[in-house]
């Protein structure tokens, strides 16, 4: 079983590559609903996530309210060390029992950790080979802006919470080019399936 990672920078496109391998017989593990899971109410992470930051960061129901929750963390680096404190442990733990689950299947040939944040934890060493995702800083801008709506101040505020993209693709074991339709990415995907599919027999 060849276990891949998916990352890159905001907005260039780490989860459509993701969801094309998953297309192709990949198994994908999502480190964003691993976080969301997480935070459910009454669990770990989430009273933690309560104490530290209030019950201002909740919505009526009890269940957290993710952009109240950024607007906070990601305006102030201290916050979001312990916000990241909080969840990357449980994250990690449940990708690691997981991998370790579809190791004993036998059946499963390769597996994607779709990890926004995959470096910057040191989850790298989990994988066999580390795809970084790349798209040129505008379209970045102009895709994350169209699906979540974020001002150009909450945009720069996520950049800057991330590595560089340069930083990334200095330590890729291939680079996936998204910057030319999809058309052209999932040739991309394919071709270094077939590589890692030999890897993975």
């Amino acid at each position: 079983m060849v276990v891949i990672g998916v990352t890159g920078g905001i907005g260039t496109g780490k989860s459509t590559v993701a969801a094309m391998l998953k297309q192709l017989g990949a198994v994908v593990l999502d480190a964003d609903v691993m976080a969301r899971q997480a935070m459910e109410p009454k669990r770990l992470a989430w009273r933690q996530i309560v104490k530290t930051f209030g019950e201002r960061v909740l919505n009526e129901d009890q269940t957290v309210n993710r952009p109240s929750l950024a607007a906070l963390v990601f305006t102030d680096a201290a916050k979001r060390t312990q916000l990241e404190q909080m969840l990357h442990p449980h994250v990690l733990r449940q990708i690691k029992q997981q991998l370790h689950r579809l190791r004993r299947m036998r059946r499963v040939r390769a597996v994607v950790l779709d990890v926004p944040l995959l470096i910057e934890v040191g989850a790298q060493a989990l994988v066999d080979a580390l795809i970084v995702v790349t798209a040129p800083p505008e379209q970045q801008r102009e895709r994350v802006k169209k699906k979540f709506g974020w001002s150009e101040e909450e945009i720069d505020a996520r950049i800057a919470a991330q590595w560089e993209l340069s930083a990334k693709v200095a330590l890729a074991d291939y680079v996936i080019d998204n910057a030319n339709g999809v058309d052209a990415t999932r040739t991309q995907v394919k071709r270094l399936w077939n590589r890692l599919e030999l890897r993975s027999k």
